[in-house]
């Protein structure tokens, strides 16, 4: 798995699943929260498995 998340990216993703989840958690938004764990995944190991098949790389080229 080569990294294809930028930095910023990777920045927008883990503060968008850990509030999905946050708020799961404190019963705002219901069982769906959960559904945040894929961005912080995704986030933390810095590899979206979307973005290979549609071309998209966040990443800057070294």
């Amino acid at each position: 798995m080569k990294a294809n998340v930028g930095t910023l990216d990777r920045s927008l993703r883990i503060a968008a699943g850990l509030i999905l989840i946050a708020l799961s958690l404190a019963g705002v938004i219901g069982l769906w929260g959960w559904i945040g764990v894929l961005p912080l995944a995704t986030g933390i190991f810095r590899f979206c498995p979307a973005y290979p098949l549609l071309g998209i790389n966040t990443c800057k080229v070294k």
